[in-house]
């Protein structure tokens, strides 16, 4: 059985970028232990962010990105709750998401997908070496204990 990992990476090398911000994704196929690099999906984003989204001071009110500045004109956090779905949804055929942050709101509707989330700061390798032998020992119903 394979399944797809969305890691958010600036380089390819570290899990850098938080969910909400990122422009691409390093979207990598796991095969049971072999791993390897399926594509870089590009994100698309929302360009109206709605006024009801942000605070006074132009800073995530409502969507909880963990980012901040989603309708400062920089063009960066999650949009508001439409740039969430519309991000996740975009991610919908991974089974996780691994970014150095993911904001309380997003991990909520990446969960009712059923996409697990993995807030992590580490090599890309290391994160998705640690996090197939998680998925393994799971799909083979095994304890945790014992592996």
């Amino acid at each position: 059985m394979s399944y797809l990992i969305a890691v958010g990476s600036s380089d390819g090398k570290q899990v850098d970028l938080h969910f909400g911000s990122a422009d691409e994704f390093f979207i990598y196929e796991i095969e049971g232990e072999d791993i390897k690099l399926k594509e870089k999906r590009q994100i698309e984003k929302q360009e109206e962010i709605s006024s009801e989204h942000s605070d006074t001071k132009g800073n995530c009110a409502s969507a909880g990105c963990g980012k901040g500045g989603c309708n400062s004109g920089k063009k960066n956090g999650c949009g508001g709750q439409e740039g969430i779905v519309k991000l996740v949804e975009q991610v919908a055929d991974c089974r996780a998401v691994v970014c150095s942050k993911v904001g309380f709101k997003a991990q909520k509707a990446l969960e009712r997908k059923a996409i697990s989330v993995f807030d992590v700061t580490c090599e890309v390798d290391e994160a998705l070496g640690k996090i197939t032998k998680y998925f393994h020992t799971l799909d083979s119903h095994k304890a945790w204990r014992n592996s």
